[in-house]
């Protein structure tokens, strides 16, 4: 490329930004630290700035790494430098960053075969639990019980907390798990024992093993650190102190990093996250920029006007600028019980599908997922179409386990004179029930997707699992054209057209944590939560409560 053509280039990148996003990407080397609240088009900013410096010769596009936390996330990132001309940038999740890393450098460091990564906990904790002598008080049958273990494990190890250290720790935490610290502490040992003895490393570990061969291992750290010169870091207000430890090994005494975040959408406390890393940034860098997206171009200002109100009552940061054209004021309705709620919100959704809405435009909102059950039996009983969206990776779901087991088998001896895809209908149809049937229709979609696709070959069984093996490595679950049930953090990055907030009463939203006295840091974390909530929407914002109305609705100003 010409200087000439290059400038040219470089123009036209720059000419599709606003002023604050122009200001990000003209800020092309580090330390640059960019606040962008909700839908300011914060990925838009930084695969400009990413492509601009490249186009100016002030970045090597194949020296980058920039990272996100979701796979989902990291595709759309990934889709977009190529647009923009930069396809060799390495746009990955931290812990896919790591995992390619450990995996590589394992025969040389630690010598034998990498061991085997773990893709769900739940077996596991269940001999943990057996292995504990807790058999009797802790039922490994309980997918709930399982979950709420499985995330204080998370959150210990992401926070560097070892088993003999455990109870001390969660004293010091202001909302406390269900489980006695005393028990969490010995199933946690013995966990830890079991994948010793099974060989397997789970996703923590590979943040930790990876951290640790980086700080000891001066040739590994020097090649690795001579490939990425030049970071970008999306979410950094989840970052949590084992992510933060791995990102100052990759970038040692260098400066060139640009950290993303929002401290209005720090969700995650109870998984290890912190905005501490964020708010302590030009700490750590005086010489920062520090830059601020405030235009807001996802919702209307009557939803962001609504959201600032609950920023400004909170403290918890910068107030959106709304550009697009007003709409309706967002909507607040009581029921009497959760019964009566979940039939008034089926009734308007089932009126906006009448008149022509997309059901992939509409989204239900809840703080948790025992509510979502209850919408999930009344929507199967109307005949709703829809799929749930959760923080549990799908693919660690024992139903979709289970069937793509089956599918495995079928795959070895197909069926003579039977197409690929109804020999898959045939082994879906025992999972089509219960809680089972989004996740397991998600995949009869997916297939369907595939039967039409020409690029799609062999149309068979094995092929088919063979992209399904490319899904689990990206962590990218299928969709469907469907109405979307979400809790609030499995909600986060993404957006609807109209969405329905249930559940907005006090005690469950903020939750009732079981504890006497809840702190003002587990209520602010609520406020966020709901903050995050309301910017999910576009166009609508439906918000419902029973009897007793959340305090967040007065401070957003919906209720008198």
């Amino acid at each position: 490329m010409t200087q000439e053509a290059g400038a040219i280039r470089a123009e036209e990148i720059l000419a599709a930004l606003d002023a604050d996003q122009k200001a990000v990407a003209l800020a092309t080397r580090g330390p640059v630290c960019v606040i962008a609240g909700a839908g300011t088009g914060k990925t838009r900013a930084i695969t400009h700035r990413i492509a601009y410096a490249a186009s100016i010769g002030t970045m090597d596009p194949q020296k980058v790494l920039a990272l996100t936390f979701t796979s989902r996330a990291a595709g759309e990132m990934r889709t977009r430098l190529r647009v923009l001309g930069v396809p060799t940038v390495a746009a990955r999740t931290i812990h896919a960053a790591a995992l390619k890393q450990l995996v590589y450098f394992w025969p040389s460091v630690f010598g034998g075969r990498v061991p085997e990564l773990m893709t769900a906990k739940a077996g596991f904790i269940g001999e943990a639990i057996n292995r504990a002598g807790l058999s009797g008080e802790l039922r490994a049958t309980s997918r709930e019980l399982m979950r709420d273990i499985a995330s204080e494990i998370e959150w210990a190890k992401v926070s560097q907390v070892a088993p003999e250290d455990f109870v001390n720790e969660i004293a010091k935490r202001s909302q406390k798990p269900r489980v006695s610290a005393e028990k969490l502490a010995q199933v946690y040992t013995a966990y830890e024992s079991v994948k010793k003895q099974e060989l397997a490393i789970d996703f923590e570990d590979v943040l930790l093993l990876t951290a640790a061969m980086l700080e000891e291992e001066r040739t590994v750290r020097e090649r690795v650190q001579d490939q990425y010169r030049y970071f970008t870091i999306d979410e950094y207000q989840d970052i949590s102190p084992v992510q933060q430890r791995l990102i100052n090994a990759w970038l040692g005494s260098r400066q060139d990093i640009c950290v993303v975040g929002d401290p209005a959408q720090t969700i995650y406390s109870f998984a290890g996250a912190t905005p501490v890393f964020l708010n302590s940034f030009t700490q750590r860098f005086p010489d920062a920029e520090v830059i601020r997206l405030s235009t807001g171009y996802r919702s209307t200002p009557e939803i962001t006007f609504a959201a600032n109100a609950l920023l400004r009552h909170g403290a918890m940061g910068q107030e959106l600028i709304a550009l697009n054209d007003h709409g309706t004021k967002p909507s607040v309705d009581g029921y009497a019980n959760e019964d009566a709620e979940i039939a008034g919100v089926l009734a308007q959704i089932t009126d906006l599908l009448n008149n022509g809405t997309q059901a992939q435009e509409i989204a239900i909102l809840a703080r948790t997922n025992n509510q979502l059950k209850g919408v999930e039996r009344a929507m199967n009983k109307a005949s709703l179409p829809y799929q749930v969206r959760s923080t549990e990776r799908f693919f660690d779901r024992q139903d979709v386990r289970d069937f793509l087991k089956e599918v495995r088998r079928a795959s070895v001896l197909p069926t003579e004179g039977v197409s690929w895809i109804d020999e898959l209908r045939t082994l879906a149809q025992p999972f089509l029930t219960g809680e089972s049937i989004d996740g397991i229709a998600a995949l009869l979609h997916l297939a369907r997707e595939l039967d039409g696709d020409n690029n799609f070959s062999p149309k068979t069984l094995r092929g088919y699992l063979r992209e399904i093996e490319d899904r689990v490595q990206q962590n990218n679950p299928p969709t469907m054209p469907v109405i979307t049930l979400a809790t609030l953090h499995a909600a986060k990055g993404l957006e609807w057209e109209r969405v329905f907030l249930i559940g907005a009463s006090e005690g469950i939203l903020p939750l009732e944590s079981g504890v006497t006295g809840q702190s003002d840091a587990v209520i602010d974390e609520e406020r966020r939560l709901f903050y995050v909530g309301m910017t999910r929407a576009k166009v609508d914002l439906h918000i419902s409560h029973r009897q007793n109305p959340s305090r967040f609705l007065r401070e957003a100003g919906l209720l008198a």
